[in-house]
């Protein structure tokens, strides 16, 4: 476990990310997730401490030049591949970023509420691959900002707020998942959990319609972000079918 999945276990600054959920902790559960802005702040805040840029990898494979119309193809060699430069990182990538950390962390806190209020193995099963990965992107994007100098929190105006971030639970939904339990949690969890990742998709789409996502790395992350999520809501659809037919 790495220093930010170790952060993500402890408390730092009050707000506790796997809290118990036995009713004496219910308070300490309300402030963790009302709290969850400052939360990430702190966790995220030690992950890059640990973190070390990475040396750019040397070209593996030919990289082939396109010839001109009625022109051949032209193989470059290693050091004229190594010459080209890839895209940079623009403030569409960063603020993309930022917003998806905060998205991602209330994901995490969605996640923790599975175990204390239903026994359905597959929700469960679910919830904890969703947690992992979470908590791993949670790790890659603290290093991408880290690499990039880029801080975690930005100057308040460089893009959503947390109530107008795409897919983002309000504080009425969270207490009402929060409440519940048994079949009427499953049911909320999948519609809830839908809606999250539906947002995240929205977020990429707005990436790329502000210009970004042509970095490699940021691009790389956009693509898995699209692809992982849309699977899983195909998946949670499937589910929450099978629970209200």
């Amino acid at each position: 476990m790495d220093t930010i999945q170790k952060a993500v276990a402890g408390d730092h600054l009050g707000v506790r990310v796997r809290p118990p959920f036995d009713s004496m902790a219910r308070n300490r559960v309300t402030a963790m997730r009302r709290s969850w802005r400052l939360g990430v702040v702190a966790v995220l805040a030690l992950g890059m401490t640990a973190c070390t840029a990475d040396a750019d990898p040397e070209p593996t494979q030919p990289v082939v030049q396109l010839g001109a119309p009625g022109q051949p193809n032209r193989t470059m060699s290693p050091e004229e591949a190594e010459a080209i430069e890839a895209p940079a990182h623009v403030e569409a990538d960063v603020v993309f970023m930022r917003n998806m950390i905060d998205h991602h962390y209330q994901a995490i806190v969605m996640t923790e509420f599975v175990d204390e209020r239903t026994d359905d193995r597959d929700i469960r099963l679910l919830a904890e691959r969703m947690k992992v990965s979470q908590e791993d992107e949670l790790d890659l994007m603290a290093k991408w900002m880290q690499q990039r100098s880029q801080p975690i929190r930005g100057d308040g105006h460089d893009g959503h707020g947390a109530a107008e971030m795409p897919g983002m639970l309000t504080d009425e939904q969270l207490d009402r998942l929060e409440a519940a339990e048994g079949a009427e949690f499953d049911r909320l969890f999948l519609e809830y959990m839908i809606q999250h990742h539906q947002g995240a998709l929205q977020m990429v789409e707005e990436l790329y319609r502000d210009g970004g996502g042509q970095e490699p790395a940021i691009g790389e992350f956009a693509r898995h972000v699209e692809s992982d999520q849309g699977i899983e809501i195909a998946r949670m659809q499937e589910m929450l079918a099978a629970r209200t037919s």
